[in-house]
């Protein structure tokens, strides 16, 4: 069986391991988190809402993507399995049913200033060891605020 051999050293590679992988679950929860209230949204502003919500599932499922093939061009595999999702994600889920808009625009607010601060982190703790995932790290940073900002303006 082919492996892919790491550029980076155990240590570096720990490190780089343990960003991409709370990467990935963030990203697939945010998808899914994105996804059950676009489906279950209701109230004056649904439309507007709703188109933005699938703007939060497109860029989290890009970056997903973009995230684990990070990881496995360092030969670190990636995970995201519906268990290990299930198992690691600290995203609060949304209560089952219908949600109204503006319940959702602060729970995204929320989620997504949870989500920028372990980015952040992310890219504080890759700095020395990665600076390619960095960089990566950084741009999915920089979309997630803008998203934030987004509906944070609609409070």
């Amino acid at each position: 069986m082919a492996t892919v051999k790491s550029p980076l050293g155990d240590e570096a590679r720990k490190v780089v391991a343990e960003a991409l992988q709370g990467a990935l679950v963030d990203l697939i929860d945010l998808s899914l988190f994105a996804k059950q209230a676009h489906w279950n949204l209701t109230g004056r502003n649904f439309k507007v809402v709703h188109e933005h919500l699938d703007e939060v599932v497109d860029l989290a499922r890009t970056y997903t993507d973009e995230v684990a093939e990070r990881a496995i061009a360092l030969g670190i595999n990636p995970d995201g399995r519906v268990r290990t999702v299930a198992d690691r994600t600290p995203i609060p889920q949304l209560e089952p049913g219908y949600v109204a808009d503006d319940k959702v625009v602060a729970a995204m607010t929320d989620v997504l200033a949870q989500l920028i601060e372990r980015f952040r982190e992310r890219v504080r703790a890759t700095d020395e060891p990665d600076p390619v995932t960095q960089d990566l790290l950084i741009e999915v940073t920089s979309k997630l605020e803008k998203q934030h900002w987004m509906f944070q303006a609609q409070l």
